[in-house]
């Protein structure tokens, strides 16, 4: 590997910005759309930032779902053109966003029937004024669902192909239509938690509609099929749900078990729940860089795998690992700087400022550290196709380590909302040591799935 020409590689310098930099963009808006909702319903109380937070906790674990399901599209889409055979790529697209789009329907119906259990049962007891606001952002927010399912869907193809740019122009409206949205229900006609929620059930319409619109571009290397028809291909779907499944199951797992901490965040009261929410709001700048990273990890990964070359899945990998490194500890010293600006913003108590400045120095640490082993270098098995593998390590780790030390630290050492937070570093920790035992022994490599 060493001597070969770099040249010959899949992707330059040049191809991997082009793909990293919008995917950058594309998730800092999220990020920076979840903060303004947080910011702008905390004008409504500290209880309606509760109740929206808990909400979403659940909707992560539905979003989770599709995009496990857009990830085995990926997967299977990326090694197909490796492997030269576009029309089994398209087709691949076309079952992706199919399948995905009905079982988001069915999930749909499932959220609402078991609305009294997601409330009362999942999150436990907590203040009326926070299940009156969880309620009413439930009700309206579940509407979305199946859109976010296709624009998952359609946006995981469009990264396939190496154009990270359409999605990124997509998150862009969607945003711009969130926000808008947010600050003419709040601030113009003083809406509470429904002035949040419905911009976010239009903005998920949108992005959807438009991204398969463009998706049934024939001009597209991966293209749908312009009809309503649709027919279930099973091979394709059953290579799909070879990486989707397991993918989904080891997220699902993982947001059911922030879901199990929740109820016992709840029990040290509002303050907790606050401190956890706009906690979760500032980290996820900090581990930004990585999420988006390996979305093109994803990409980049499956497509080598396809063509064969493991000498690429090697090289990119260490050469993505180490931007990841290098580019959380710049967003968690840019995070560290600005963090009295940001608390301030969310006019805090100042019980709940201290819990939360806590929180955010000591995650951002643990992100530059442990993080990218943690989580993207798993991304570069699942796109070879070793998917179960990740599924047992991490599912045994989050409940081992996650909810169980949650438990531990938080509730019987005394520690409250920190002690969960230290909990799921010690989970990163351990996922790491596995994944890189993994890694070197190289079973991984004899995984992929076209």
């Amino acid at each position: 590997m060493k001597n070969r020409n770099k040249n010959q590689y899949l992707f330059d310098n040049r191809a991997l910005v082009s793909l990293i930099i919008p995917l950058v963009v594309e998730q800092l808006l999220a990020v920076l759309v979840g903060m303004a909702d947080s910011i702008m319903i905390a004008s409504v109380g500290e209880a309606a930032v509760s109740g929206v937070s808990l909400v979403d906790q659940v909707m992560v674990l539905l979003i989770n779902i599709f995009a496990a399901l857009a990830t085995g599209g990926a997967v299977i889409a990326g090694q197909y053109l490796g492997h030269r055979k576009r029309e089994a790529a398209c087709e691949s697209a076309n079952q992706l966003v199919w399948f995905s789009t009905l079982c988001a329907l069915v999930i749909t119906g499932i959220v609402y029937a078991g609305k009294y259990v997601i409330l009362h049962g999942v999150f436990g007891q907590i203040d009326a004024d926070v299940m009156r606001h969880a309620d009413i952002y439930l009700v309206i927010v579940s509407l979305s669902i199946p859109f976010i399912a296709m624009y998952n869907a359609g946006a995981a193809v469009f990264r396939t192909m190496g154009n990270s740019k359409v999605p990124m122009g997509v998150s862009l409206i969607m945003n711009a239509i969130n926000v808008g949205g947010n600050a003419l229900l709040i601030y113009g006609f003083h809406m509470g938690t429904e002035g949040v929620a419905i911009p976010t059930l239009i903005s998920r319409i949108v992005a959807a509609v438009i991204i398969i619109v463009l998706l049934c571009d024939e001009k597209q290397e991966i293209h749908m099929k312009r009809t309503w028809r649709y027919r279930m291909d099973w091979p394709h779907v059953k290579k799909i749900l070879m990486v989707g499944v397991p993918n989904g199951l080891e997220n699902s797992m993982f947001q059911l078990g922030k879901i199990m901490v929740l109820s016992l965040v709840s029990s040290f009261g509002t303050y907790a729940i606050a401190a956890n929410a706009v906690g979760n709001a500032i980290a996820m700048f900090q581990i930004l860089p990585g999420m988006s990273i390996n979305l093109a990890v994803t990409t980049v990964i499956a497509r080598c795998v396809g063509a064969g070359d493991y000498d690429q899945v090697r090289y990119y990998n260490k050469k993505l690992i180490l931007i990841v490194h290098v580019s959380q500890m710049a967003m968690s010293l840019c995070v560290f700087t600005l963090l009295p600006v940001i608390l301030h913003a969310y006019h805090l108590s100042d019980v709940t400022a201290e819990t939360t400045r806590q929180i955010i120095y000591f995650h951002g640490i643990s992100a530059m550290i442990i993080w990218p082993s943690s989580f993207t270098l798993p991304t570069t098995f699942r796109a070879s196709g070793d998917v179960k593998a990740c599924m047992y390590i991490s599912m045994i780790s989050m409940w081992l380590f996650r909810v169980a030390f949650s438990f531990l630290l938080g509730k019987y050492m005394g520690m409250g909302v920190f002690g969960i937070w230290v909990a799921m570093v010690i989970d990163w920790a351990f996922r790491a040591l596995c994944f890189w035992i993994r890694y070197f022994k190289g079973h991984w490599r004899q995984k992929a799935l076209v």
